[in-house]
């Protein structure tokens, strides 16, 4: 084989090799939280500090990254909180499984205020919840309901979902809709917000296990496929669906989160790693934790940073994106 040759045939194999986009430079970060705690899920505060629940203990954290410090506060006997999300308060607003109810800290004195569901929905096992443009909060359980509450009034609304167990992640779209993924019953849903009706669409993949959602700038909804291992997109604009596989033989897809700049990023247990995925080019790029059974939950960011809690090393991680194109 000539030069030529050798060169073609390069080409040729470097052609049909899986798409690893080599972009960055990206600096990745580890704080370590105390060991046993428990992390879960967590989001970025307007002041720069980060929020964390922690399950395990039932407490929520508050990590500031500039000296990795942390303060945390018990969230009441029994408390096992899932999600986190800052409300237009500039309060964390979690959802309290132990307790059966909807969680508020006030940022300054720590203070909680539980909004406890109705008797009747006990056990719900409160899972997400975010808030809409009119500051109503919407969460799921994975019993079979999801809800909302106005923080305003106190007044409670929860709402029996379609095929019952399952309701998990929770988006808002910049358009103002509402929508929840179902991790057992493998669907995502709009909710109407007006009448709580929930409007199932099924995915592409039969019994994908869809996770957790995120809208894009386009309100697109971004879906991670724990069951399949896929990452899918549904524009609710003309009812498309686009899937892609995540590299590796059995990828996991946990967590999704769509960044600033409409790259998409997931957690694989599979992998033990966190996934970056560029629509534009379909390309993925994977960094690995340096620690086994990383277990990332949750994802979310701000400009320039991608969040997640490493439930399995008690370690809360950033990737810094600012470079990235």
């Amino acid at each position: 084989m000539n030069r030529r040759q050798f060169l073609a045939s390069s080409a040729a194999l470097l052609a049909v090799r899986p798409s690893f986009a080599q972009e960055g430079p990206f600096r990745t970060k580890y704080f370590p939280i105390s060991a046993g705690i428990g992390l879960h899920d967590l989001t970025p505060a307007p002041d720069g500090a980060i929020w964390f629940t922690a399950q395990g203990k039932g407490l929520l954290g508050r990590l500031d990254p500039k000296n990795g410090t942390f303060k945390t506060v018990s969230l009441g006997q029994g408390a096992a909180p899932h999600g986190v999300t800052v409300g237009p308060d500039g309060a964390p607003w979690i959802t309290e499984g132990g307790q059966n109810a909807i969680a508020r800290v006030d940022p300054g004195d720590l203070k909680v205020t539980l909004f406890r569901l109705p008797e009747k929905f006990a056990s719900a096992n409160l899972n997400t919840g975010v808030f809409d443009k009119d500051g109503t909060y919407w969460f799921t359980g994975q019993s079979g309901y999801y809800g909302r509450l106005t923080p305003k009034t106190g007044e409670m609304n929860v709402f029996k979902a379609p095929k019952g167990v399952g309701p998990y992640g929770i988006t808002v779209t910049p358009k103002g809709d509402v929508w929840y993924a179902s991790l057992s019953g493998s669907y995502i849903a709009k909710i109407d917000r007006a009448t709580g009706n929930a409007g199932v669409v099924e995915p592409p993949t039969p019994g994908a296990g869809s996770r957790r959602v995120w809208s894009d700038s386009k309100s697109r909804i971004w879906v991670s496929e724990w069951n399949s291992g896929h990452v899918s997109v549904h524009d609710p604009a003309d009812g498309s669906w686009k899937t892609w596989k995540l590299p590796g033989e059995r990828p996991r897809a946990y967590a999704v989160f769509v960044d600033d700049k409409d790259k998409v990023w997931l957690s694989d247990f599979s992998a033990n790693a966190i996934v970056r995925f560029d629509p534009m080019t379909e390309r993925f790029n994977v960094f690995a934790s340096d620690k086994a059974n990383a277990a990332v939950r949750q994802l979310d960011g701000r400009p320039g940073e991608l969040w997640g809690c490493e439930s399995g090393n008690d370690r809360i991680v950033l990737i810094q994106t600012m470079a990235a194109g």
